[in-house]
C-alpha cells in the first residue's frame, strides 16, 4: 500500500487497505487477521472480501489514473497560456519566435525529461530511507519502475516551468541559447529541486520517513520547486543577457533619464493567455492531490480549487486598486491598468500553490492580497535596477513563488495539514500560537527551502548563461534585434497584413462620388493594370493616374 504526499510516494507493507461496507471508507488491518487457519469460516468470507477488494482497488486506481492524466492535460493546457502571453507582450516583430520557444520547451524539455530529468527528480525513491540529493534510475523509462501517468504529469510540470523564463528574455537572445537552456533547466537544475522537495528520500520531503525536523517543507503543488526556481532562472537570465536595446540606454549606450516603455503589441493575447494559466491552475494545484477516489482526497482537492480560486481573485483586485490609488495620489487621475491586473492574478495563484491544501480559504484570500502587493513592488524595483523583463515573470514567479512558499509557514491550518499530509505536529507560525507555543519549525523549514531554492537555481544556472555568454552564444546580433527576430531568423514576420492597394482604395471612393460610368470604368483599369504588373510597384500608381484623368475629364 502506499500513500501520497505532494509528489512524492510513501511506501508501507505491514497493512493492507480493507473496504468496510458499512462505513464506506478505507480502514487498515493487519494483513495476518485475514489468512488465520483456526477460522474456517472467516477464511471463506475473506476470501469473497479479497475479490471484492481487488476489484474495488482496481476501479480506483483506475480512477486516480484518468484523475492524473486529465489533470497532465491541464497542466500541459498552460503552454498555450504562456505562448499567448508571452507573444501578447512583445513587440509584433518577434511574436515567431518566442512561439517556437514555447514549443520547444514542450519538444527540447521533454526529452530531456524523458532521458534524466524524471530519473534524477524521482529515481530510486523506493530503494531506501536514507536522504540523496539527486535521483539515480530511471533514465529513458528504460526498467519499468516508471509508471507512465505519473511520468506524464511530472513532464507537464516541467514544461510549464521552462516556459516561465521566455518572456523575460525574449526579444534578444538566440535560438540555440534557449534550447540549451530548456534542455539543461529541465534535465538536470529542476529535477534536483523536485527531487528534494517531493522525493521521498528528499532533504526537504515531508513525506520522508524521517522528515527534515520532524517536518519536513509544505509544497504541494510547486510555489517553490516550479515557480520560484523559474522566476530565479529568468532573474539571473535577464543580468547576464542585459536589457533590450533602447529600454534603459540610448542607441550611443548612454543612460535614459526615463526608461524607455515597449508597450505589449496585442493586449488581447495578453488576456487569452492570462486566462488559459488560470484555467490550467486547476490542473496544476487540485491535480497534486494525485489522487480522487475516496472521499478524503476529494475534501483536499476541493479545498485545493477554492484556495486557487479565491487567491487568484485577491491578487487580481489588489493589485488593479493599488496601482490605481497610487496613480490617483500621483496623477489626480484614476486609471486601471489592465496589465498589472492580470500579472496580480497570476502572482496571486503563484502564491497558493504551495499551501493550497492546508490553509482555510481566508488565509488564501490574505495570500493573494499580499502577492498583489508584493508584484507591484518588486516589479518597480526591477526598473530601479534596470533589469529588463518583458513580461514580469521575475515579480510574478520568484516573488510570488518565494511569497508562497512562506505564507505556507505561516497560515497552516492542523486540520487541513492532518487532511492533506497525515501530520499535524508542526503548524503554522499563526497558529502554533494558539497552542501556546510559538513553534518556529514549519516556518524555519519553509525559510531554509526558499534560500535553497536561491542559491541552487542562481549559481548553477547563473554559471550556465555565464558560459554561453562568453562563448558569444546568447545575445543575438545588434542589427538582428533592431531588425527583428521574425524576419531576421524565422522567413518572415507572424503577421501578413497588406492593405489595400491605394489607386483601388481611389477608384473605390470615385465609385461613390457621383461620376458614374466612367468612375466604374476607371475602376476596371485599375484592376487591369494591378493584374496585367502586379509585381511592377509604378503599376498603381499608373493606374491612379489614369483614374485621375479620367475624373478631371
Amino acid at each position: 500500500m502506499s500513500i501520497r504526499t505532494g509528489h512524492s510516494e510513501a511506501t508501507f507493507n505491514p497493512h493492507i487497505l480493507i473496504v468496510d461496507p458499512t462505513k464506506e471508507q478505507y480502514q487498515r488491518r493487519p494483513i495476518g487477521l485475514l489468512f488465520n487457519p483456526r477460522i474456517p469460516s472467516l477464511a471463506i468470507s475473506i476470501s469473497r472480501s479479497t475479490s471484492q477488494l481487488a476489484e474495488t482497488a482496481s476501479l480506483a486506481a483506475g480512477v486516480d489514473t484518468f484523475y492524473l492524466i486529465f489533470a497532465g492535460a491541464l497542466v500541459y493546457f498552460m503552454q498555450t497560456g504562456f505562448a499567448m502571453l508571452c507573444a501578447g507582450s512583445i513587440r509584433a516583430k518577434n511574436v515567431k519566435n518566442v512561439i517556437l520557444w514555447n514549443l520547444l520547451d514542450s519538444c527540447g524539455g521533454g526529452l530531456a525529461f524523458w532521458a534524466v530529468g524524471y530519473a534524477f527528480a524521482y529515481g530510486g525513491d523506493n530503494d531506501g530511507t536514507s536522504k540523496t540529493f539527486i535521483g539515480n534510475s530511471g533514465f529513458f523509462l528504460a526498467n519499468g519502475e516508471v509508471e507512465f501517468h505519473n511520468w506524464f504529469f511530472q513532464f507537464a510540470f516541467a514544461c510549464a516551468l521552462s516556459s516561465i523564463v521566455a518572456g523575460t528574455i525574449a526579444e534578444r537572445t538566440q535560438m540555440l541559447a534557449y534550447l540549451f537552456y530548456s534542455v539543461f533547466l529541465v534535465g538536470f537544475c529542476y529535477p534536483v529541486v523536485a527531487h528534494a522537495f517531493w522525493s521521498p528520500r528528499g532533504i526537504f520531503s515531508a513525506g520522508a520517513a524521517e522528515p527534515l525536523w520532524g517536518s519536513g517543507a509544505i509544497d504541494l503543488a510547486g510555489s517553490g520547486p516550479v515557480h520560484m526556481t523559474g522566476g530565479v532562472c529568468a532573474l539571473v537570465a535577464a543580468i547576464i543577457l542585459g536589457p533590450r536595446r533602447g529600454r534603459f540606454h540610448d542607441l550611443d549606450g548612454n543612460p535614459l533619464e526615463e526608461p524607455h516603455d515597449f508597450p505589449p503589441h496585442s493586449v488581447a493575447l495578453q488576456f487569452l493567455g492570462t486566462f488559459c494559466l488560470w484555467f490550467g491552475w486547476y490542473g496544476f494545484n487540485p491535480g497534486s492531490t494525485l489522487y480522487i477516489s475516496s472521499n478524503q482526497f476529494g475534501e483536499v482537492a476541493a479545498l485545493v480549487a477554492v484556495n486557487t480560486t479565491l487567491s487568484a481573485c485577491a491578487g487580481a483586485v489588489s493589485a488593479m486598486f493599488t496601482s490605481t490609488f497610487f496613480d490617483w495620489r500621483k496623477t489626480g487621475v484614476a486609471t486601471y491598468d489592465l496589465g498589472y491586473t492580470m500579472n496580480g492574478c497570476l502572482t496571486g495563484l503563484v502564491a497558493v500553490t504551495a499551501g493550497c491544501a492546508t490553509v482555510e480559504p481566508w488565509a488564501g484570500v490574505a495570500i493573494g492580497v499580499m502577492a498583489g502587493w508584493l508584484y507591484l513592488a518588486a516589479s518597480k524595483l526591477l526598473i530601479m535596477l534596470r533589469i529588463d523583463d518583458a513580461v514580469d515573470a521575475i515579480p510574478v514567479h520568484m516573488v510570488g513563488g518565494a511569497w508562497g512558499v512562506i505564507a505556507t509557514g505561516l497560515f497552516t491550518n492542523a486540520n487541513r495539514l492532518q487532511a492533506a499530509f497525515g501530520t499535524s505536529e508542526h503548524i503554522g507560525w499563526f497558529y502554533s500560537w494558539g497552542r501556546g507555543s510559538g513553534d518556529f519549525t514549519l516556518l524555519g523549514i519553509q525559510l531554509l527551502a526558499v534560500l535553497f531554492i536561491f542559491a541552487w537555481t542562481g549559481v548553477i544556472m547563473g554559471a550556465f548563461f555565464f558560459m554561453l555568454n562568453l562563448f558569444g552564444m546568447l545575445r543575438i546580433d545588434p542589427l538582428e534585434e533592431e531588425v527583428g527576430m521574425d524576419i531576421s531568423r524565422h522567413k518572415g514576420s507572424a503577421y501578413d497584413i497588406n492593405n489595400a492597394p491605394e489607386a483601388a482604395v481611389d477608384a473605390l471612393n470615385l465609385s461613390r462620388s457621383g461620376h458614374g460610368p466612367r468612375t466604374s470604368g476607371a475602376s476596371k483599369t485599375v484592376s487591369g493594370a494591378m493584374k496585367d504588373d502586379s509585381a511592377n510597384p509604378d503599376a498603381t500608381a499608373t493606374a491612379a493616374a489614369k483614374v485621375n484623368e479620367e475624373c478631371d475629364a
